[in-house]
């Protein structure tokens, strides 16, 4: 209790640092945590993050988890939010890739591939986003797979493929960027292009949600890999 408390208080005369809560898709975990750096300097405001597959997250939000904005990894998802919502605004983009361990040891070179007797191949469940994408993806290359496991998110996919436990996932773009270096990485030509909406609670969440769409947020999405809004 006294080291929570201690956290939530700034070194300057004991004022309280403002806190807001964000809800957040888990593909978006590692732009997200750049973009409250840069927030937290702009505006003096720190931002708090729950990283979860966007269906878990609006599940929360109506079970009445407290938050001040949140994001999912796309609109339908989104419109599922029973509270009270800011007007949504889409501040990213995306699109998906095959993954395999590095130097690809199965040889994976085409959406085809994945069929093949005795690949594990690992897709986020259908329910959510990510998985709803792949599913899109693969029936317009007409590919049929079936997969070993449908993870909670996106994030469940790379770590299985990561630590072997998987020779193929279909992630975003930017999950395999942020695995440089620990898979390969194969086109997905079939791949919708992904849109990332984010809607505020209250004000105090809005101006998160604005700095996702300024100059400066949209710089931070980009360095990760996210295309324009």
């Amino acid at each position: 209790m006294a080291l929570a408390l201690a956290a939530a208080v700034s070194g300057c005369g004991g004022a309280k640092t403002p806190t807001i809560t964000v809800l957040a898709a888990a593909s978006l975990t590692d732009a997200f945590n750049a973009e409250a750096t840069a927030y937290e300097h702009q505006s003096g405001v720190h931002v708090r993050f729950s990283f979860a597959g966007s269906q878990d997250l609006v599940a929360q939000l109506n079970q009445g988890a407290p938050a001040d904005a949140i994001a999912t990894a796309d609109l339908a998802t989104l419109e599922k939010v029973t509270a009270k919502l800011g007007a949504p605004s889409v501040f990213a983009r995306n699109r998906l890739v095959i993954i395999t361990a590095p130097g690809n040891p199965k040889h994976i070179r085409t959406t085809g591939d994945l069929t093949r007797p005795g690949l594990v191949v690992v897709l986020a469940a259908p329910t959510v986003p990510a998985g709803k994408y792949a599913t899109a993806a693969l029936q317009a290359a007409h590919v049929t797979v079936h997969p070993r496991s449908l993870e909670d998110n996106v994030r469940g996919v790379l770590t299985k493929i990561e630590l072997g436990e998987a020779d193929a996932g279909i992630v975003y773009t930017t999950d395999a960027k942020s695995a440089a270096g620990k898979v390969d990485t194969i086109p997905l030509p079939t791949s919708p292009v992904a849109s990332y909406p984010a809607a505020a609670l209250d004000s105090a969440g809005q101006g998160f949600v604005d700095f996702l769409n300024s100059e400066a947020g949209q710089r931070i999405l980009a360095s990760f890999g996210f295309l324009p809004k």
